[in-house]
């Protein structure tokens, strides 16, 4: 009997974005240049990000260095693929996702192809056309993965929302930065980032 050979994805128009569930390994057979992520076997198009996002992830990012340098715990900036265990089937993968910042203190969770498991902490940055992911579908897919502790930031209005995973396993709002000057972590008592200089330029608008 022949065996079935399914056509070679070249382009994200052949993948069913509403239907069809699609794992890790579908993901990794794609020669399309498109990112994308899934999240429970759903497809999620990133656009590109814009400005003011690319300049806070600098800033972040190069802030988180001097903390964790010597730190048994490390972190990673997008583009890094995080395998989540939310709607882990066997050894199949259904969600893989990209978060713009991301802290590991399981050194095991770390392989050469990304990431395998839950960040301790995620930061997501948001842009015009990511914010319904980070807020509802991603939020539902770190909550039920136990990230300890969640960011979302607005770069251009200029407010955080910071959750923590309560005893419950359900994420619990902490605080609301309604600037963004300083910034200190929950589970990191001691990383504090002082974001004072950042400031969207309105020529970026």
């Amino acid at each position: 009997m022949k065996e079935y050979k399914f056509p070679e994805i070249t382009r994200l128009d052949q993948l069913n974005e509403d239907s069809f569930e699609y794992s890790y390994s579908d993901y990794m057979t794609w020669k399309f240049q498109e990112r994308v992520e899934i999240i429970m076997g759903k497809i999620f198009p990133m656009s590109a990000p814009n400005t003011p996002h690319q300049s806070l992830s600098r800033e972040l990012t190069v802030a988180f260095y001097p903390y964790f340098q010597e730190k048994t715990c490390t972190y990673f900036a997008a583009p890094i693929d995080v395998r989540l265990p939310v709607g882990k089937q066997g050894n199949t993968f259904k969600t893989v996702v990209q978060p713009d910042l991301c802290v590991i203190c399981d050194k095991s969770k770390i392989v050469t192809q990304g990431i395998i498991g839950a960040p301790d902490l995620v930061i997501e940055i948001l842009s015009p056309s990511n914010r319904q992911i980070e807020m509802h579908e991603k939020f539902e897919a770190y909550q039920a993965s136990l990230v300890r502790e969640y960011w979302i930031i607005h770069p251009e209005e200029q407010w955080m929302l910071q959750y923590v995973l309560n005893e419950n396993h359900l994420f619990e709002l902490h605080k609301k930065y309604e600037n963004l000057s300083r910034i200190a972590s929950v589970i990191f008592p001691e990383l504090i980032l002082e974001v004072a200089e950042y400031k969207p330029l309105a020529h970026w608008k």
